[in-house]
């Protein structure tokens, strides 16, 4: 049995990325005057320093920046080993995300391979994880 999540607190700033995955969505904020998406969020731009945000949903694909394998049950049930990862999303570089890596053995997952998002709802929150791409057929 796997140990139970510490969720995060969800709240009006960060709804729309711990909830957008109840209808497939990743989503950031924008900054409107000069399109930089920010994460985690913030109540102003960190590019412009503009504070007229908006919510924008991105591809869900990214590629592996950085990985760990975990093989230490910090708590009790925790199923090990799992990835531990720094994904990179396209629409913006730096745009990045510490997440895990799932639907894979953790031997294929390497630097530059290629992800796409899956949510994992664990209560009102749905957890963007990734997985290896599947190519289109």
């Amino acid at each position: 049995m796997d140990a139970p999540l510490i969720l995060p607190v969800v709240t009006p700033e960060n709804a729309h990325f711990w909830q957008g995955g109840a209808d497939g969505r990743l989503q950031f904020q924008r900054c409107v005057p000069c399109g930089f998406l920010i994460h985690p969020p913030s109540p102003v731009c960190l590019h412009c320093h503009g504070t007229e945000l908006d919510i924008a949903t991105v591809s869900g694909d990214a590629v592996v920046a950085s990985f760990t394998v975990n093989h230490q049950a910090w708590r009790p049930g925790l199923a090990v080993p799992y990835v531990i990862a720094i994904v990179e999303l396209p629409e913006q570089t730096g745009l990045r995300l510490t997440t895990n890596i799932v639907g894979c053995p953790p031997e294929a997952v390497h630097i530059g391979v290629a992800v796409q998002v899956v949510f994992e709802q664990v209560e009102d929150v749905w957890l963007p994880l990734f997985t290896p791409r599947r190519e289109a057929t």
